[in-house]
């Protein structure tokens, strides 16, 4: 730009200000109004009357401002602003800002990019989502032809076992993803299941907290002494372990027995299967490895010298513990290749329960002390000492260990630094089993009681110790033994020779009283 030319444009916006100051008798240039330019106008404190003359320069300084380049119109507009008053830039904000917003959303698809409007309302919640659709048409069209509400349900099922576990049970799951039906539902459906989905979800909540659930029993009829030890479910079947010697494998919808496997010679104390293997463990001090689809018997260990209590494999290991107070880690390269790692020794009395991940194993013994072994080195960590009597189960994951005990109380530990977190007190005897997930502890003891606690308010040590059992659940006559759970039940077997099957989704309503189990202690806590 010609300094010269600015210079004079410069002087002529001043004289056109000065002259405004001097026809209103004003001195005060906070009080003026500045220019105007082409489409519209920066307005000052007050308004001015528009005077011949400035109408005059004002064209003037436009003829002139557009034969500018754009980098000279830039640079003109800086100094101009930089003489203005703060007043002044606020106005001038207040113009420009409406100019530089952009509806990218709408003008994306403009481009032939629908994918990348889609790609970022794809990240929004349900209730934002609900507000985007309500912006205009093409945000509605953006969502719809998207499938937004579809995706934002199959982000839900990936990451939530609830979420995932509903649309197994509840058949939308066929219209997830990769479509497995002819049929493909409008964007409307995916919109009209969702708010279904958390009505359903707020149900099965509400059901585990006031105990509503419809149960089913299992009657093992076991020929000589009678007990059901030990038990893991999947969708399809319950496989027992019973006191007399046997495993019962029962279908999960009609409950009827499908097969018996014997082999064993004392009582069958504990169990895992995966899709290939049945292993077992028994008071004959042996350890069994059955084929899951014909109920051979594959491998037979013989190591510990008395019963053994309970066993663990995952991931090609297997850890097993005994009343020979030792535990045994095995590498299992298949069901029939089984071989001796390593032996811990460190308790005083018999080994009760074992778990293990890849960083730790944990074991808990009647001896009253929970040890931490290095999973990979299976050298000694630490030991967590706190309950009174001898420890008779536990869980361990991630960073948290939660603990039953002949105390009749249940703790919960920080494996890393060793510190007790909470301990929770209820049952009136031998606390036997107990899992935990992301929400609930649930634990049965010699009481004949399974309870429900709140995992979140036990691990708040603000939460007073009222509010933490959430249910008592009572049916069993005998001793619980085992039990394990999932969202929506929790299967449990007991010394009454009985497995009970306690549903909180398919809770009847048809004229039928709701079954609801007591609790002594139940306040819930809303969050």
């Amino acid at each position: 730009m010609d300094p010269d030319m600015e210079d004079k444009t410069l002087e002529l916006m001043g004289m056109t200000v000065m002259e405004s100051q001097n026809n209103t008798g004003d001195v005060s240039p906070k009080k003026t109004t500045v220019f105007k330019f082409g489409n519209g106008s920066v307005a000052g404190s007050r308004k001015r009357t528009s005077q011949g003359n400035f109408e005059k320069e004002k064209d003037l300084c436009i003829q002139l401002f557009d034969q500018w380049s754009e980098s000279d119109q830039v640079e003109f507009v800086e100094h101009l602003i930089s003489r203005m008053c703060h007043y002044q830039h606020g106005h001038i904000n207040s113009y420009l800002k409406p100019m530089l917003q952009r509806d990218f959303i709408t003008a994306l698809p403009a481009q032939g990019l629908d994918h990348i409007a889609e790609n970022i309302l794809s990240f929004l919640d349900a209730r934002s989502l609900c507000s985007a659709e309500l912006v205009c048409r093409e945000w509605q069209r953006v969502i719809s032809d998207g499938m937004l509400w579809k995706k934002l349900i199959e982000r839900m099922v990936r990451t939530d076992p609830l979420w995932k576990g509903l649309s197994e049970r509840h058949q939308w799951e066929k219209y997830l993803f990769k479509n497995r039906t002819n049929e493909v539902p409008p964007n409307s459906y995916y919109h009209s299941l969702y708010p279904k989905i958390i009505q359903d979800i707020e149900t099965i909540e509400a059901n585990w907290r006031c105990g509503r659930h419809n149960l089913q029993r299992i009657q093992c009829r076991s020929e000589n002494s009678k007990g059901v030890y030990c038990l893991q479910y999947d969708d399809d079947k319950i496989i027992s372990g019973l006191r007399d010697n046997s495993i019962k494998i029962w279908d999960k919808q009609s409950l009827e027995c499908l097969k018996v496997l014997t082999g064993h010679t004392g009582s069958v104390l504990c169990l895992q299967y995966d899709d290939r293997v049945i292993v077992t463990g028994s008071s004959d001090s042996t350890v069994r490895v059955w084929d899951v689809v014909s109920g051979e018997v594959l491998n037979t260990l013989i190591h510990h010298n008395e019963a053994v209590l309970h066993l663990r494999f995952c991931n090609g290991l297997m850890v097993t513990c005994s009343k020979d107070r030792s535990i045994a880690v095995w590498d299992m390269a298949s069901a029939t290749d089984i071989s001796l790692r390593r032996v811990l020794v460190g308790h005083r009395a018999a080994v009760n329960v074992v778990d293990f991940d890849d960083k730790y194993i944990v074991s808990a013994s009647g001896d009253r002390t929970i040890k931490v072994w290095s999973t990979s080195t299976c050298e000694f960590v630490r030991t967590l000492n706190g309950h009174k009597r001898g420890i008779a189960c536990l869980q361990y994951r991630d960073r948290l260990v939660v603990s039953g005990s002949s105390d009749n109380t249940i703790r919960l530990w920080d494996i890393e630094c060793g510190a007790c977190l909470r301990v929770l007190e209820g049952h009136e005897e031998l606390v036997r089993c107990i899992r935990f997930d992301n929400k609930r502890i649930v634990s049965g003891a010699y009481d004949g009681k399974i309870k429900v606690w709140d995992l979140q308010a036990a691990l708040d040590p603000r939460a007073p110790a009222s509010t933490l059992c959430l249910r008592t659940l009572v049916e069993h006559s005998g001793r619980v033994f085992r039990l394990q759970f999932d969202e929506f039940q929790i299967i449990s077997s007991s010394h009454d020779d009985t497995i009970l099957i306690w549903d909180f989704l398919n809770v009847s309503t048809n004229g039928q009283p709701e079954r609801r189990s007591p609790s002594r202690t139940y306040t819930y806590v809303s969050r």
